[in-house]
């Protein structure tokens, strides 16, 4: 049984990970996520359905358009393949609540198509966070009404700290990464706190790391923050209660 939910995870994944492409692609550029169908990226040809399977497709086509020959972004298929790896170690370590279950797969789809959309465009789309908002909020208010106080309250403590920052370094910290932030705690509840710290310690790593490569030019480029938030809310996703555990153990 728990091979088969976790073949069918895997599987539920690469298919949400071929529409969060889709997602991401043209929602920032204000195009339409229900139609048309996919085009190459290279002639505007639409893709036929037999190569636009998750993953399978680029690998046969060795990761270039049937149609024209040009090559497609590795950025596809390795969408695909996170999300469907994410959606197995989600129900893999969640598979015993089914409410944090179904939350945390809202939570890792929405996580996977701003992590795109930030990366390459510097936008975290407020509908992304919107729907991802939504259809938690049903979920917890039809299964477990009773936690919307705390969560309301993390939500709340997570994008006001968030937008402090914000006020204080605008340059460094966008309003995306203010509701990104929100949108997290919601879902996480108090462990949205190990959520934060993780984005915040990989974020300065990441930062770093880039300085000590390319020297003081470094610093006058944008790093987008969004991915570490989205790394730091699927460790805590998975985590989360064991952090927050292990810190309060150390005072008492």
């Amino acid at each position: 049984m728990l091979l088969q939910a976790a073949i069918l995870a895997f599987l539920g994944g690469l298919a949400a990970g071929s529409f969060v492409t889709v997602v991401s692609h043209r929602l920032p550029r204000g195009e339409s996520i229900v139609g048309p169908r996919s085009r190459c990226p290279g002639c505007g040809t639409q893709i036929a359905a037999y190569d636009n399977l998750p993953v399978m497709s680029w690998l046969l086509l060795r990761g270039k358009g049937r149609c024209c020959g040009k090559r497609i972004s590795v950025r596809y298929p390795l969408a695909e393949l996170g999300l469907g790896l994410a959606y197995l170690v989600t129900v893999l370590v969640l598979r015993d609540d089914p409410v944090e279950l179904v939350l945390g797969l809202i939570l890792v789809t929405a996580l996977m198509a701003v992590t795109i959309t930030d990366f390459e465009r510097r936008i975290i789309p407020n509908k992304v966070l919107l729907a991802a908002t939504l259809a938690g909020a049903l979920v917890v208010i039809v299964w477990d009404p009773s936690s919307l106080p705390e969560r309301a309250v993390a939500a709340a403590a997570a994008g006001g700290l968030l937008f402090t920052a914000a006020l204080l370094y605008p340059r460094g910290m966008g309003l995306g990464d203010v509701k990104l932030a929100a949108v997290m705690g919601f879902f996480l509840g108090q462990n949205v706190g190990p959520a934060l710290l993780i984005a915040l310690i990989s974020g300065s790593i990441a930062g770093l790391a880039i300085i000590a490569r390319e020297g003081s030019s470094a610093r006058k480029k944008a790093i987008p923050f969004g991915p570490f938030l989205a790394f730091g809310a699927f460790v805590a996703l998975l985590f989360g209660g064991q952090l927050v555990d292990a810190y309060l153990g150390t005072f008492s």
